[in-house]
């Protein structure tokens, strides 16, 4: 894994922590805790399609920046 990658997992990672909401990335048949950092790391980066699952008060906040970190980062999302 590269060190853009790397950059990239830790920096969701740690904004997904600063919220309350529970922050689940579908990837294929799988689900994937975005607080999580082993999660993530085997995870991203890996040529597909995410899509983000997010409930909890700061829902609408977190999904916000969820969305800004991916699209920075060049991962795509389904809606």
């Amino acid at each position: 894994m590269g060190g853009l990658e790397t950059k990239a997992i830790v920096e969701i990672n740690q904004a997904a922590n600063q919220f309350k909401s529970s922050i689940v990335m579908k990837v294929g048949n799988r689900f994937i805790d975005v607080k999580s950092i082993l999660g993530l790391s085997i995870t991203l980066f890996s040529n597909q399609v995410y899509h983000l699952e997010i409930h909890g008060p700061d829902e609408a906040e977190a999904r916000a920046i969820m969305v800004n970190l991916f699209e920075k980062h060049g991962l795509p999302l389904s809606s």
